[in-house]
């Protein structure tokens, strides 16, 4: 299974209490609301979108899947829009947010998701990983949250001591087929990236490392891209209308790859 065979921009759809919300530093309560999950993803795709984040924040906050009836509309929705594009259009699904056990990974990924993804879960309970990855190989992505260099879990209020690329290695050797690395320090406040902490992380392993935090530009998506990102995860930004999608999927697509991401 190919991951980012090309740089991405993949717009987030954040749920909570079954609507869109973007929180800043990942504290609740600071949300701001957009609206409807469905129409957000129908919008998304509309603008070029190859692939949706989709996050169960409750579920994240709580560790249990608080917004599966919303999440559940959108993978209808997006394969109703897959069908009427004749089969051109496929459209990738990544769902975080209260995946704590291997059974609750595999039934999303039987629902029709292409990638799960694992936090909390994976930090404390590591074989999750190997497990989901040998039945549906390649379609963890397991997500470190780093704050002050060191990876946090359960919602960003436990620190674990982790080095986030130490920890990128391991998930790596455990089946892992993609890192989502979230950069805490800089999450929601449209405050710029920190490009040494990708690098870092990219350096660690050969799978696709996908940034996320703190994107407020288009600069910042090409620095991403340098840095040797896979693809990066925008919410904030886009939402608030700081660029548009196409704007920064085609700066990235102008950026003379060169050795960005080759190993």
């Amino acid at each position: 299974m190919s991951h980012f065979p090309e740089f991405e921009v993949i717009p987030a759809v954040d749920v909570q209490d079954g609507e869109v919300v973007q929180l800043v530093q990942g504290e609740r309560g600071t949300g701001k609301r957009y609206g409807d999950p469905v129409e957000a993803a129908e919008r998304w795709i509309d603008a070029g979108a190859r692939t949706l984040h989709l996050v169960d924040l409750d579920g994240a906050f709580e560790g249990e899947r608080a917004n599966a009836a919303a999440i559940e509309a959108v993978v209808e929705a997006v394969e109703r829009l897959e069908a009427g594009s004749g089969g051109t259009g496929a459209i990738d699904l990544q769902l975080g947010g209260g995946i704590r056990t291997a059974a609750g990974g595999m039934d999303l990924l039987e629902l029709g998701l292409d990638r799960v993804i694992l936090g909390t879960a994976a930090v404390e309970k590591p074989e999750i990983v190997a497990e989901i990855s040998e039945t549906y190989p390649g379609s963890v992505m397991v997500s470190l949250d780093a704050k002050d260099g060191e990876v946090v879990v359960s919602g960003w209020t436990e620190s674990t001591g982790l080095d986030p690329a130490e920890a990128a290695a391991r998930y790596e050797e455990l089946g892992a087929g993609a890192v989502l690395f979230t950069n805490v320090d800089v999450e929601g406040q449209l405050s710029g990236i920190d490009r040494e902490a990708v690098e870092a992380v990219v350096e660690a392993v050969d799978i696709p490392v996908v940034a996320s935090g703190g994107v407020a530009s288009v600069e910042d998506v090409v620095a991403l891209k340098e840095a040797g990102a896979a693809a990066t995860v925008v919410g904030t930004a886009l939402y608030e209308g700081e660029f548009t999608l196409a704007e920064a999927q085609s700066a990235a697509d102008a950026v003379d790859a060169g050795d960005a991401g080759e190993k």
